[in-house]
């Protein structure tokens, strides 16, 4: 079956995403945002990763490259939280009606991020995961290729830390 260039553009848009992440967690790659072409950008991106994880520097994504990619991406979703350590566990998720200190540094966090980027909603310190709240917890999950769920579980969080941690 042939490849389409729909298919194509999916591809691109994942390996924009992973690598939205991985600039997240290590600054010497440069931050693109995901979307489905393969531009100078990309390629400038992808050739930085190739150099610090010691891959030939080609600026192509063969298959030793998008592997190592999606490894180093899934490292960034797993890494423990470095100076946030207030979250409770991998297993444990906070949801639109939730309420306490944990939702407070949530909401600080997504605030700061909206400070950062008018395309982030900005949203008010309250202690509960209300309708804001959520909407801008899956307008940052969109953003890092994360799945839209306005819950925050481990792997929100983590980008989230790492998110802050880069631009900090």
């Amino acid at each position: 079956m042939p490849y389409t260039e729909e298919q194509k553009k999916e591809h691109i848009r994942e390996l924009r995403t992973m690598l939205y992440g991985i600039s997240l967690c290590n600054s010497r790659i440069p931050c693109v945002l995901p979307y489905g072409s393969y531009d100078s950008e990309t390629r400038m991106a992808v050739e930085a990763f190739q150099r610090e994880y010691g891959l030939p520097v080609t600026g192509d994504t063969d298959s030793a490259t998008w592997n190592r990619i999606a490894s180093v991406y899934r490292n960034c979703l797993d890494g423990a939280p470095a100076a946030y350590h207030v979250f409770p566990s991998r297993s444990f998720s906070t949801a639109e009606g939730d309420s306490g200190e944990l939702v407070y540094i949530i909401q600080a966090m997504l605030g700061k991020a909206a400070e950062w980027y008018d395309n982030m909603p900005k949203v008010s310190v309250c202690g509960e995961f209300n309708d804001s709240t959520a909407a801008a917890v899956r307008a940052f999950q969109g953003f890092c290729g994360l799945d839209k769920s306005g819950c925050v579980d481990c792997a929100t969080w983590n980008m989230l830390v790492h998110f802050l941690e880069a631009k900090g």
